[in-house]
């Protein structure tokens, strides 16, 4: 049995895609697992016109793909409510005030109240604002605030959204949720690295060659173009989910596994990351989109015939990069990262790649004992979950030549079923009050001034971009980035390996 957890639910934007796909089944999950009991209530507010009794059919129509039976699913609805909204208009903040001070003493709410932003970030600070000076913060529960990104679009917008909120809320009340951070094998990275001696002993520069962090997608932007066409894979998806893995795989042990710590340890080591002259941007990180290309005798949209999309777009469907780490752990290693749409498939992996070791001595011509293929530690993040290592065993029959073996776990499927969901489990951290895989203000700022560093170069460049065809990896750029250290990318779906 779990807690009983009492709570306030004020989403903004509760009529919107991320609330319809996302936080309703979070929320139900939570419920049919007896995380939300009797003790909790759902306001929905949005511009549109409706009624309780329509927003319950929303909420029932989100919980489809559920098998629980229809009571189970009409009593969870029965706690949502629903107020026509003008996020700008202060009157409205005192009709909502007023619900939630009646859903708080229905429900036994003991005051504590989750807002949820779910709408355009540029409506954060004014609704921010408003929550205090219409005085909806209570004085006797917990008040925290959840916000979806993109928190801003540089450094200086982000810092300025920060102080509107932090005149409301105090830094350890906001929770700057990253669904990356939430996914069930980036979680797994802290238990791979300080759970295992095997792994916390090698996990440095002198047995570690380079990291590589893929994100590939394989759809294009498709509706959100008119959203991609002013952030771009760097803004989308390096800012924020790249850089919050690389600080998961490269922090110093936090003294403990607490938010406080961890965000410390995380911080440091973003402000670790050597900043790039401009000359060192260009030589580092790649840029590219997604060209026409014909797939099976159909032609496929280049990112620049999509609807929405400029003819003559300069913005980047796929990035890749260098990341150089300046502190004793992380010396002379890369992380080499990459993103992109329209790749050859959706896939998220991690792959450290060990030294390897110096000279073969299996070899049969001696004259060649070159060093032999390297041990290499697979984190599989999506589709599949799970971990292998690859090594170099000895081939069954005579002699001693060597190939790749792989000791490989992957989870099965009844024990995904089991596991929760991204926004799952990072709803229930803030219901708990834990913040440890949200995202501290001084990371963000650390990672928005490396990003603007590229940002600034590649807006002064208007080269034309590199094209990559639909199906493949990216632009030769990319592989080019590894070979000048003599590396290659391990995930590459499109080679027969």
């Amino acid at each position: 049995m779990h807690t009983d957890l009492a709570a306030l639910f004020i989403i903004f934007g509760g009529s919107g895609d991320l609330a319809q796909r996302k936080l309703y089944p979070a929320l139900f999950n939570l419920y049919r697992k007896g995380y939300l009991k009797e003790h909790f209530a759902v306001i929905g507010t949005a511009r549109r016109p409706w009624t309780d009794d329509h927003y319950h059919e929303i909420v029932m129509t989100a919980l489809d793909n559920f098998d629980e039976d229809q009571a189970t699913k009409e009593a969870f609805v029965g706690h949502f409510y629903y107020q026509s909204h003008d996020v700008t208009d202060a009157k409205h903040y005192e009709t909502l005030k007023a619900l939630a001070s009646q859903l708080d003493e229905q429900y036994d709410l003991h005051k504590n109240r989750i807002y949820y932003m779910a709408m355009s970030p540029r409506f954060f600070g004014t609704i921010a604002s408003h929550l205090g000076s219409e005085a909806l913060l209570t004085a006797d529960g917990f008040n925290r605030l959840i916000i979806e990104k993109p928190f801003g679009r540089d450094y200086e917008s982000a810092k300025a959204l920060n102080q509107e909120l932090t005149q409301t809320f105090d830094e350890d009340q906001i929770y700057r949720i990253d669904h990356y951070l939430g996914k069930e094998m980036i979680q797994n990275i802290v238990a791979l690295r300080f759970g295992n001696g095997l792994l916390s002993g090698v996990w440095n520069n002198q047995f570690i060659d380079n990291v590589q962090i893929t994100l590939a997608e394989s759809v294009g932007v498709e509706e959100r173009a008119g959203y991609y066409e002013t952030s771009g894979a760097l803004r989308d998806m390096f800012q924020n989910h790249i850089m919050q893995v690389i600080g998961m795989l490269a922090m110093e042990v936090p003294v403990n596994f607490t938010a406080e710590d961890v965000q410390r340890e995380k911080t440091r080591l973003f402000r670790s990351i050597q900043p790039y002259s401009p000359a060192e941007i260009k030589q580092n990180f790649v840029r590219a989109q997604y060209a026409e290309t014909s797939v099976d005798g159909e032609n496929k949209p280049g990112y620049q015939q999509e609807t929405n999309v400029a003819p003559d777009s300069q913005t980047e469907t796929f990035v890749a990069g260098k990341v150089m780490i300046d502190n004793e752990r992380w010396c002379g290693v890369p992380f080499y990262v990459r993103t992109g749409k329209r790749l050859a498939r959706k896939e998220t992996q991690i792959n450290i790649v060990f030294k390897k070791t110096g000279v073969n001595i299996f070899a049969d011509d001696k004259s060649d004992r070159s060093a032999m293929a390297p041990d290499v530690l697979t984190i599989y993040v999506e589709p599949e979950q799970g971990f292998s290592l690859t090594i170099n065993g000895k081939e069954v029959g005579q002699g001693f030549a060597l190939k790749p073996d792989q000791l490989a776990y992957q989870y099965d499927e009844q024990m995904l079923a089991d596991s929760p969901e991204a926004y799952e489990r990072l709803i229930l951290e803030a219901l708990n009050g834990d913040g440890t895989n949200f995202t501290h203000w001084h990371e963000l700022a650390a990672s928005w001034q490396f990003v603007d560093a590229i940002r600034e170069v590649w807006d002064a460049d208007q080269t034309p971009l590199p094209g990559y065809s639909i199906g493949s990896m990216g632009p030769k750029e990319a592989t080019d980035l590894l070979a000048t250290t003599g590396a290659e990318w391990i995930f590459d779906p499109t080679q027969n390996n």
